[in-house]
């Protein structure tokens, strides 16, 4: 079956053996997949391994084999991918041995790829494949970042920087189905004047003096993922006592922080990372009692995947980049 691989120094689309089923597991034949940053970080993480890894992390499709034992599922059922293993109840952090598909096992940047079923879950059949591709680990990750985290209000002012990041198109739906005010940022006009329209109340130029900007508004909970870039300026916009939930760092990780300024703020620091499949229920009947739809910037064909990297790398995208299969 044909794969996108990183093997050695190289990503490529080759050909590779077509797993094979075991007890618990199904096979699914992939419609759709999701390409997510981690998806760019995993070769540098593994360097130069000889041994070949399917990248990916997202996806769904139809139910081609069920093995020994499957019961709840059937040949022909549509389904997504929980990308999250072996975090199943919501608790404070993921519990030892938790994982992500895509690394150390294959993910879904292939035709076929074979998981346990307690690892799907039927697709919500109002999406489109495209949709519902690129939906599972975005979403979750800020469905858990806004609500299990932030314990978001409908009277609560939310500000998110970057607002053109897949997590950041869910967070800006999922707080404005709960009634939030949103607030959002970007250099690109054309990102803040989509943004808008799926939701933000105010988004701003991210090269404007935040702090006067938004001086007549109060700002309850920030949800950044983008960290030293980011990171002291949200700090300051944020009321006293208010909440920054913090899931990534697509700048630099380590940052430094007036420790004095914060205790007198009487802030609140919350990280966040990923969810649990107890999240990932609870996300997916949400969306679908909202109708909440993702928000699919581009769709690249699973040859082209590597042009799909660049582009993300670029970060030219509006919401989530599909990787169309077949």
């Amino acid at each position: 079956m044909k794969a996108f691989i990183h093997v050695g120094k190289e990503l490529k689309y080759a050909e590779i053996k077509e797993p094979s089923v075991s007890v618990g597991q199904v096979k699914i034949k992939l419609k759709v997949a999701g390409l997510n940053h981690r998806d760019i970080n995993i070769p540098k993480r593994r360097g130069e391994s000889t041994e070949a890894l399917v990248l990916g992390s997202d996806g769904a499709g139809i139910i081609e084999e069920i093995g020994e034992g499957v019961n709840n599922f059937h040949v022909g059922d549509e389904v997504i991918l929980n990308p999250g293993i072996g975090w199943h109840q919501n608790s404070d952090a993921p519990p030892e041995g938790f994982q992500i598909v895509g690394m150390p096992d294959d993910g879904t940047f292939a035709e076929k790829i074979i998981t346990s079923v307690e690892h799907i879950e039927k697709k919500p059949s109002y999406l489109t494949w495209e949709e519902a591709g690129v939906l599972a680990l975005p979403a979750l990750t800020g469905y858990r970042a806004l609500f299990t985290k932030a314990k978001v209000k409908a009277s609560d002012t939310v500000f998110i920087p970057g607002a053109g990041s897949g997590v950041a198109t869910f967070l800006i739906q999922f707080a404005k189905a709960t009634g939030a005010r949103v607030i959002v940022t970007s250099r690109s006009k054309e990102k803040r004047d989509r943004a808008k329209e799926i939701g933000a109340d105010i988004a701003l130029d991210t090269n404007s003096d935040w702090e006067i900007e938004l001086k007549n508004e109060q700002i309850d909970i920030v949800i950044d993922s983008i960290g030293k870039a980011t990171f002291n300026r949200s700090l300051a916009v944020l009321k006293k006592g208010g909440k920054l939930v913090t899931f990534g760092a697509t700048t630099e990780d380590e940052i430094t922080i007036n420790i004095r300024q914060f205790f007198y703020g009487q802030y609140q620091l919350l990280g966040s990372t990923m969810g649990s499949r107890e999240e990932l229920r609870e996300m997916l009947a949400f969306i679908e009692s909202h109708s909440i739809h993702p928000v699919v910037g581009k769709v690249f064909s699973l040859e082209n995947t590597q042009a799909a990297f660049d582009y993300l790398g670029d970060a030219k995208q509006f919401g989530k980049i599909a990787i169309s299969i077949q």
